[in-house]
């Protein structure tokens, strides 16, 4: 894609899933908190050990011995490509796919070789109309935004197989919402993506005066895309995220 920027070495622990043939959960949720960069780690340390969590834990360890097929293979992933210190750029989901084969751990992304869903399809639409490029041309894989500093978080990190929502209110949100505030927090100026009455909830978690770029508009998904009163079509937000990231002598996105 076009677009600024350059782009930043991947963690040192490495994108552990990025060419997985299957993206089932097949480990505890504990073996993936051990993984988590210690960055992270330190900044959700409350978050981690809260009660919320345990029973998080121990719900997807449960149904995981009842033989639900959850994704996706690695819930932390989002975390595992951006180091805090690094996002930028903050694009919240909702809930992973729930097929098989898509779910990456990042918000909207899919495997290249699958079947592009049409919200990302939308979301590449304005990117080209924002950045140019053609957008068949483009990858669905979304790990290159990651490393970039771009955070790709839903709000739940599981689900189990072709049942949507199906880990909503397990304590998830609860997390995900320590890591927006902790991102919210940290030195530096960041554009806030917020698609979806959803991800615009969560606004309450930028604290006043914090300096950062916050952009709404309807959820990407065609049945809202182009309803007002804030049509994802047109909203030119990745313009408008480099514009702002440049003029606060960051670097931008080459999205």
């Amino acid at each position: 894609m076009t677009g600024g920027g350059s782009l930043q070495a991947a963690p040192p622990q490495g994108d552990l899933f990025a060419a997985a043939p299957d993206n089932r959960l097949s480990a505890p949720l504990r073996a993936h908190v051990d993984r988590l960069p210690a960055a992270w780690r330190s900044l959700l340390q409350d978050a981690l050990a809260s009660a919320s969590f345990q029973a998080l834990q121990d719900f997807l360890e449960r149904r995981r011995e009842q033989g639900a097929v959850i994704y996706p293979a690695s819930p932390f992933r989002a975390l595992e490509l951006v180091m805090p210190e690094s996002v930028r750029v903050v694009i919240l989901g909702q809930d992973p796919y729930h097929g098989p084969g898509q779910a990456q751990g990042l918000a909207f992304s899919v495997p290249d070789d699958c079947k592009r869903p049409p919200s990302l399809r939308n979301i590449f639409n304005e990117v080209a109309a924002d950045c140019g490029g053609d957008p068949a041309s483009f990858g669905n894989d979304l790990s290159r935004w990651a490393r970039q500093g771009v955070l790709l978080l839903n709000t739940s990190l599981t689900v189990e197989d072709g049942a949507p929502a199906s880990h909503a209110r397990r304590g998830w949100e609860a997390f995900t919402d320590a890591v927006i505030a902790a991102v919210a927090r940290e030195p530096g100026p960041k554009v806030f993506m917020l698609w979806g009455a959803h991800a615009q909830a969560k606004q309450v978690l930028l604290p006043p005066g914090s300096g950062h770029l916050v952009l709404t508009a309807n959820h990407p998904s065609p049945l809202s895309a182009r309803r007002p009163p804030e049509p994802f079509v047109g909203c030119g937000h990745f313009a408008r995220a480099n514009r702002w990231l440049a003029e606060r002598g960051r670097d931008t996105i080459a999205w």
